[in-house]
């Protein structure tokens, strides 16, 4: 290892003492029992933290006085210092590698990226201010009022040891009290820069000792240039290593712990080795991991035992300290001492505030949250911790000087580590609580009243469920009610009364802004879903949560489609490469060989030019001159092999002569249509000019212009490599548009989980607020932007319809493969497949799983004819596929032509093969009469986006009704088309099955769109419902009576027309779902529809099977009212059959 690389925590032999305190073993040493002390110092460790639970600081004292008393006897005692010895010879740079790589990764962490890459500059800055302050105050005090007089280098060390804040510490009183994580990310952030700084200056230090008369300032910004970079080059791809270990779905979570410390470890220990920071690659490994670098649970399980390990190593870290200090001499403990340590406790919170006081501008300008009570609790942010005791040590060997007193050095750190954990901790905790920072604000506090006013009535209608079972009537259901009533206390601000009134009634603004933020974490929470599910990619998912993160800390900002599109980078450049490259493609222009008639000789050379040696023979003549082209440029070669040269020169003119000569012949005029025939010809120019000036120059050596030019135009031989590119083009061709590809397929894959996103919000939207002017505004936004997204997805599928085939191909897959995995859970939980039996499927369908990821790109398109088996009622049998075969047209619209417009009569229905039509209609009727729905008058128009394999016009036709909505072309449409005439004549042929099925598939369509959240747990796909008969479409007239069994019957839906209960006398519109009180209802509509959905058969041996049954309804009916209403009101509906 060479000397630059050495590491500054090695010690030269000779300059040192062996031991740091205390005194050497004067006794032959023998078996130790260090271990003992080890495992004591856990036990006692883990018996404090279990007595006492939230005193951190406590136990971490006791362990350093329990060490201290075992440093003290090993001092006066031969057998404890035979112990201890161990430890006495242990180099802190072992302390070092064993305690800090784990707790550094631990912290990195749990740092949330895209937090710290919002604001990465102001936590730089904020790093660089805190190690400068700290550096130059803490070192003058230090200078200044010690009394052991220390050495300048040995003070600057010490300031940089001692203003280190710890990572781990600094925030955990923060995120026991729910402090926003965007702050303690800022101060962890900011103590990992700090630590990173403190470890290279140390390094710069040792090596400064080791090579004074190489120290200078040139090599110390290149050391720094070359341990950042590179440390940070190393980490990003020992975390791409880890990633894409840890994701491996074979891999089992043993394995992965293991793998994951391990590599932590090597990591560090290779890059210290390289001689630059273990801290920075590792802070570097953590920052780019996330959720989504693990397999799901695996993060979590990681995380523990982390945590495990930095709890561990914390406790031995300060009782071994302790002893060190116990080890030394006691005369050195002064009253001075003690006066010193409260100086230094003064003097680091001062260097503390005045680094927030330099910050605070900063944050302020970045974050409108800032304000002047987050400085405040910042302030008292800078706890010092373990980094700092395993850099004390190093004070001392890097000092010039020898001291006396080398313990005083851990023992100061030791002490104000103590004192801020302490104290600092508490008030952060208590100005945090008094400045109402822990608090949550007045929409917060609505939203937390209607999140667990929500939960209560499910609560509730579980309970009255149950008040209904057999086997539970005897239950005490009052005690039932009383035990499970939540009583949650919401932390209010401490406000006066003049404020008040303020605070009581916030501004929509104020909570259109809180819901906003609610709106960001249901969909990045939606995002990670939807990423374990295996719907959305890694990347796709990981890009959707960064740019979520990334817009929302914009204020008043709802993040759209298009800024997602902005956030992921433009695939535009790709494209114009790929033209570029298409139109320097080289294309063969081969003329009928009919022209030349009985000519011989250009029928010879017509089979010369136009076959593949010809062109393989250009491309040899330009590889055979890179070695003449060489010595060209060489000038010693130049000068040796002069007339060589010359003659080599003459023989490749002559072969491009030749070879634009026979094309010319051939071509004639259109030889120069192709502009690589041109470059040719250039070349053939530009050489015979070149042999004219060498000719010239022999005649006329002494004129230096001629001899200038002939040397310029010696130089431009190089464009004699250009048609070589012919033969690289078309690779470049294929891999840009395998990139294109991938970019297409990750933009749509974005797309998808986006609008998933927004309809899972939807859902949500009334427990994040309650007043009813931010529910509809909220709900504008969403439906605009899911239009938005939508309009986008079919622009991506009119662009890449092979790309997108391929990829919703994969995806299905995917699914089913995915429903077969928690089939096979489910038997095996129930007994049915033995676990070894499990265990081998499990890896079957798992391994099909991976092979997905060699799933091709691209699938060819499929002819038009086979888009008929894309409609769910054909079932894909083929006597219904060849007899809608005989009579489908294709048929073409440009942009902007209307395929139906609102009030017409209907022609037929249309399946859209490929591009994208816009739908806008008015509020749809479902049957009933405007004048009998007065809550549903209302002038706003709908839209909504059609896209490839979409249907248009199927109920307009089931009804003979006029149109409600118009169709317009936003691309180029392609659509299958079948007559009204045709499918009417199917019906008559397929009676009734065809219509029946037409009017399920619509059914149960209308169904998922406005219940999806109550049948969340039904198995309600079409082919089922078909063969057994799960969920069936009832049709009542009017005045037919229809009697609806709550027992077999789970849900009713009304999906078209309007009934009545002949109890009640309760009106019901489609589209809602039937109350289970309601026992016989009435169409009172020309033409009513329910689908029925039937409860599951219950196993007679199974007693609990008929509670499980009725418990499928998981939305309330007061949730209901306000999603149905909202979504009429809005604009959300299901259109695409109507």
């Amino acid at each position: 290892m060479s000397k630059a690389n050495v590491s500054f925590w090695v010690q030269k032999e000779g300059n040192r003492p062996d031991l740091l305190c205390g005194r050497a073993a004067d006794y032959t040493v023998g078996k130790g029992h260090f271990l003992i002390l080890v495992w004591s110092t856990l036990v006692l460790g883990g018996l404090l933290r279990a007595f006492l639970k939230n005193s951190e600081v406590i136990v971490l004292t006791i362990l350093s006085l329990f060490g201290f008393f075992i440093g003290q006897l090993a001092y006066n005692f031969v057998e404890i210092h035979q112990v201890v010895y161990p430890l006495l010879r242990t180099p802190s740079f072992s302390l070092y590698c064993y305690f800090s790589p784990l707790i550094i990764f631990m912290a990195a962490l749990d740092v949330d990226f895209y937090i710290l890459k919002n604001m990465f500059w102001q936590v730089f800055l904020a790093g660089l201010i805190s190690f400068a302050t700290t550096f130059i105050l803490i070192g003058y005090v230090v200078l200044k009022f010690n009394k052991y007089s220390w050495d300048l280098q040995s003070c600057l060390l010490f300031s940089m040891a001692l203003g280190i804040t710890d990572p781990i510490y600094s925030v955990n009183s923060l995120k026991t009290i729910g402090i926003s994580k965007m702050y303690t990310d800022i101060i962890r952030g900011e103590s990992m820069v700090v630590c990173g700084f403190t470890s290279i200056f140390f390094t710069v230090f040792q090596r400064g000792i080791l090579q004074m008369s190489n120290f200078r300032e040139l090599h110390v910004i290149m050391g720094l240039i070359f341990d950042v970079l590179g440390s940070i080059a190393c980490g990003y791809w020992c975390a791409r290593i880890i990633q894409f270990i840890l994701t491996d779905l074979f891999s089992n979570t043993l394995t992965n712990i293991i793998f994951c410390i391990s590599m932590v470890y090597m990591t560090f220990y290779i890059v210290e080795f390289w001689g630059m920071s273990g801290t920075v690659a590792l802070a570097t490994v953590g920052l780019n991991l996330d959720s989504l670098s693990f397999k799901p649970r695996i993060k979590l399980i990681i995380t523990k035992f982390l945590i495990m390990f930095s709890c561990t190593f914390q406790h031995l870290i300060y009782t071994f300290f302790g002893i060190v200090i116990g080890c030394g001499e006691v005369k050195y403990f002064q009253f001075h001492t003690v006066v010193f340590i409260f100086i230094l406790f003064v003097t680091v919170n001062f260097v503390r505030f005045v680094t927030v006081m330099l910050v605070s501008p900063v944050l302020i300008h970045s974050s409108y949250e800032y304000n002047w009570r987050w400085g405040i609790v910042t302030a008292w942010s800078g706890i010092k911790g373990v980094f700092s005791l395993l850099f004390a040590p190093e004070v001392h060997n890097l000092a010039e000087q020898r001291v006396e007193s080398p313990q005083l050095f851990i023992l100061y750190i030791q002490v104000i580590s103590l004192m801020t954990l302490g104290i600092n901790s508490y008030m952060m905790t208590r100005l945090a609580w008094t400045l109402d920072l822990c608090v949550l604000s007045i929409p917060r506090q609505m939203a937390m009243q209607n999140a667990i006013k929500h939960i209560q009535e499910m609560i509730q209608s579980r309970i009255t469920l149950f008040k209904t079972e057999k086997l539970l009537t005897n239950v005490n259901w009052t005690l039932v009610e009383e035990k499970t009533k939540i009583e949650y206390i919401i932390p209010t601000p401490q406000v006066s009364s003049d404020n008040e009134a303020k605070e009581e009634f916030p501004t929509d603004e104020v909570l259109i802004e809180e819901a906003r933020l609610h709106v960001a974490i249901i969909q990045i929470s939606s995002f990670e879903k939807q990423c374990n599910d295996g719907v959305l990619s890694v990347e796709a998912a990981r890009t959707l949560i960064g740019a979520t993160k990334s817009y929302c800390h914009v204020q008043g900002k709802f993040m759209s489609i298009y800024d997602v599109s902005t956030y992921v980078r433009a695939r535009s450049w790709l494209v114009k490469f790929k033209n570029m490259l298409t139109f320097l493609e080289y294309h063969k222009d081969k003329t009928p060989l009919i022209l030349y008639g009985h000519n011989k000789f250009l029928i010879f050379i017509y089979h010369i030019v136009f076959s593949e040696e010809f062109e393989n023979a250009e491309h040899i003549i330009g590889i055979m001159y890179i070695y003449p082209m060489i010595m060209h440029l060489w000038p010693t070669a130049r000068k040796l092999n002069v007339s060589g040269l010359i003659f080599v020169n003459y023989y490749f003119v002559f072969l491009y002569l030749l070879e634009s000569a026979l094309k010319i012949i051939i071509l004639k005029r259109k030889y120069f249509h192709q502009h690589w025939n041109t470059l040719e010809f250039s070349i053939v120019l530009i050489g015979i000019v070149d042999i004219f000036c060498i000719y010239f120059v022999r005649l006329r050596p002494d004129n230096l212009m001629l001899i200038q030019f002939t040397v310029i135009i010696g130089y431009f031989r190089i464009i004699r490599f250009f048609p070589l590119l012919k033969i690289i083009i078309p690779l470049l061709i294929n891999i840009v548009d395998v990139q294109i590809k991938k970019r297409l397929s990750l933009t749509y894959s974005i797309t998808k989980g986006y609008i998933k996103s927004l309809e899972d919000t939807k859902f949500l939207i009334r427990q994040i607020s309650s007043r009813k002017s931010i529910d509809q505004k909220l709900y504008e936004i969403l439906e605009t932007n899911k239009r938005d997204a939508v309009k986008e997805l079919g622009l991506i599928e009119h662009e890449g319809r092979d790309v997108v085939i391929a990829l919703k191909t994969k995806q299905a897959i995917r699914n089913v493969i995915a429903k077969a995995l928690k089939s096979l859970t489910f038997l095996s939980s129930r007994g049915i497949i033995d676990k070894y039996e499990s265990v081998e499927m499990n890896k079957v369908l798992l391994e099909k799983i991976k092979s997905l990821n060699n799933f091709p790109m691209a699938i060819p398109l499929p002819t038009p004819d086979k888009y008929l088996h894309n409609i769910i009622w054909l079932e894909n049998k083929d006597v219904l596929i060849e007899f809608f075969k005989e009579r489908a047209k294709l048929a073409y619209f440009d942009y902007g032509d209307v395929i139906c417009k609102e009030g017409e009569m209907p022609q037929g229905i249309y399946l859209i093969i490929s591009g994208m039509a816009i739908l806008e209609s008015s509020p749809p009727t479902f049957g009933i009469d405007r004048s009998l729905r007065p809550d549903r008058e209302s002038t706003t128009r709908f839209t909504e986006y059609c896209t490839s394999g979409d249907i248009i016009g199927e109920l307009s036709c089931l009804l003979k009704r006029e149109i409600e909505y118009t169709v317009i072309c936003e691309t180029i449409l392609q659509v299958c088309f079948i007559s009204l005439e045709d499918l009417y004549e199917g019906f008559d042929f397929f009676w009734p099955s065809l219509e029946y099925k037409i009017w399920l598939k619509l059914a149960l369509g209308i169904a998922h769109q406005y219940f999806e959240s109550s049948l969340v747990d039904e198995d309600l796909k079409f082919q089922k419902c078909v063969m057994l008969n799960h969920a069936y479409v009832e049709t009542l007239s009017s005045y037919n009576e229809m009697s609806i069994d709550n027992v077999n019957m789970k849900f009713v839906i009304l999906v078209y027309g309007s009934v009545i209960d002949t109890k009640t006398e309760v009106p019901y519109f489609a589209p809602c779902i039937l109350p289970k009180t309601c026992e016989q209802v009435q169409g009172t509509s020309d033409l009513s529809k329910l689908l029925v959905i039937q409860a599951p058969v219950p196993d007679k041996n199974d007693g609990n099977a008929k509670v499980m049954g009725n418990t499928g309804l998981g939305m309330t009916k007061r949730d209901y009212q306000w999603k149905k209403k909202d979504e009429l009101d809005t604009g959300s509906h299901f259109r695409k059959g109507l």
